[in-house]
């Protein structure tokens, strides 16, 4: 239970701060009420959190040895690829993770203002921060490697550690987002933040090799 809980929370952690996600809640709450973004966005994640779980339960049905050496190669995949993506990132250039939710919510902007979503479907404001902050996170979570990862971790560890793990990473990250993103968002270091993302993700596979052995 506790090393489930453990390698939830430092995987969710290290992956989302910086992430997309993790900057979609920083842009919303510099135009919102940074209570309702937060519950949006939290309810998103620990909805995907608990989504991620239940498909790694049902991945965990299929041969132990297929479990074994997909997560093995699931994790060291991963790990090499950020590290090479942070040894090809400029230590002084734009943020690719700021660039792309900033997209997504001058999309979601076009397709139509908070006020205006609210009167067509006749919701309050607040309701419509709320589906706003939740549908944006929510998407851009989908098929993300930290989903993906946390499938794999539900698929080996013990699932309700996992998911407590994985849902306080998300409550940090997000908290931090929406309560200071504005005063480090730009001071975070994309490159260090793969990096160190990277050499988690290793040091999951190095684990995974050595319980196999």
């Amino acid at each position: 239970m506790l090393a489930a809980f453990t390698a939830g929370l430092l995987l969710i952690t290290i992956s989302e701060l910086g992430d997309k996600t993790f900057f979609i809640g920083v842009i919303l709450a510099m135009r919102y009420s940074q209570r309702l973004v937060f519950a949006g966005v939290m309810a998103a994640l620990a909805a995907m959190t608990l989504l991620s779980v239940i498909l790694g339960q049902v991945v965990s049905l299929l041969p132990e040895t297929y479990i074994h050496f997909g997560e093995i190669a699931l994790f060291l995949g991963f790990g090499m690829k950020l590290i090479y993506d942070a040894s090809q990132m400029p230590a002084t250039s734009e943020q690719a993770a700021v660039k792309e939710a900033t997209v997504a919510v001058a999309q979601q902007d076009r397709g139509g203002t908070i006020a205006l979503s609210a009167k067509e479907w006749s919701l309050s404001p607040n309701l419509a921060i709320l589906l706003q902050a939740f549908v944006m996170t929510f998407l851009a979570e989908w098929g993300d490697r930290t989903q993906i990862s946390t499938i794999a971790l539900a698929a080996s560890y013990q699932p309700a550690g996992v998911t407590a793990g994985a849902i306080l990473g998300h409550g940090i990250c997000t908290a931090i987002a929406v309560i200071g993103g504005r005063l480090i968002a730009g001071r975070i270091s994309e490159r260090l933040v793969t990096g160190i993302g990277g050499l988690l993700f290793l040091v999951f596979g190095a684990v995974a090799i050595w319980q196999g052995v």
